[in-house]
């Protein structure tokens, strides 16, 4: 197991507050692999970020118990670094702008800038990675003046042009619509046939139950459950928690308490469909 992150014996108090906002974290996060993060409203899940990224107590204060590992190193010792090695995707694409380019292709060169990366080499990568996000014909506009999903993958494209080993995503289609969610998933799907270690937060579970290899559950800033997202997502005691499940796994219930012989209970609608169709032939003899 090559474990590229780490977290021991974790609490995390925000300033001013009494109950810690994380308690009692261990958990090991494997290299190359797509963890779905899931829990209800407040249970801690962008505070999980936060604290991977590196953000808390560096930018949010408050105080830390406990250790956060990078590669076996404590996540404080980096510095500017760590940026190269861990990116985060904000929930708002309009906090991921810097504000200080006037055009798509400038907002994605920029942190390769800051990094002193050489002229040369920031055009073959910003132009590598609009490719890949499919914003080349966005280049010269404003990065203000695009749409949400337009500008949620100009957000994306700046951090993966760093090149970073692991990404960290909060609720990056919470304000999309459809198709806007379509895109921006089809470039995590990208990071993950690259075998990118990718740290996603999202609400619509048939999403982490498409694309998630592991699922993460916090309620009230416990991780209560960690594991295979077959195993996880089949629970059905979580919804008692407040974890919403697959449309597919209430059905694949629903159908086995009417008598269908399902052995395992399906999580995307391609194992339904392959699932209920082997029950039905085997039901109808």
């Amino acid at each position: 197991m090559d474990i590229i992150m780490e977290c021991k014996n974790v609490d995390y108090s925000y300033p001013l507050t009494t109950e810690p906002a994380i308690k009692h974290l261990n958990l090991q996060i494997e290299r190359g692999k797509f963890y779905g993060v899931i829990g209800e409203n407040g249970s801690g899940k962008t505070t999980l970020c936060a604290l991977l990224r590196g953000f808390a107590p560096s930018f949010y204060k408050g105080e830390v118990k406990g250790e956060v590992l990078v590669e076996g190193k404590n996540i404080n010792e980096y510095g500017g670094e760590l940026s190269q090695k861990i990116g985060f995707v904000f929930q708002n694409p309009f906090t991921q702008i810097s504000g200080v380019k006037d055009t798509v292709f400038e907002e994605v060169a920029y942190g390769l800038e800051n990094f002193g990366v050489p002229v040369e080499e920031i055009e073959r990568r910003v132009i590598e990675v609009m490719k890949m996000t499919n914003i080349e014909s966005l280049a010269e506009k404003n990065p203000f003046e695009l749409s949400g999903g337009q500008m949620q993958r100009v957000a994306l494209a700046s951090v993966i042009v760093l090149e970073p080993d692991i990404l960290i995503i909060d609720e990056p289609t919470s304000q999309l619509d459809p198709e806007g969610t379509e895109s921006v998933f089809a470039i995590i799907k990208a990071m993950k046939d690259k075998q990118k270690t990718i740290i996603l937060v999202e609400h619509k579970i048939d999403l982490i139950a498409e694309y998630a290899d592991d699922v993460l559950v916090l309620k009230d800033g416990e991780l209560i459950a960690v594991g295979d997202k077959n195993e996880i997502l089949t629970d059905i005691t979580l919804m008692e928690k407040g974890v919403a499940l697959p449309q597919v796994v209430l059905l694949a219930v629903k159908l086995q308490k009417a008598g269908l012989p399902l052995t395992k209970i399906p999580v995307t609608e391609k194992q339904a469909i392959e699932m209920i169709g082997q029950a039905m032939k085997e039901k109808r003899g």
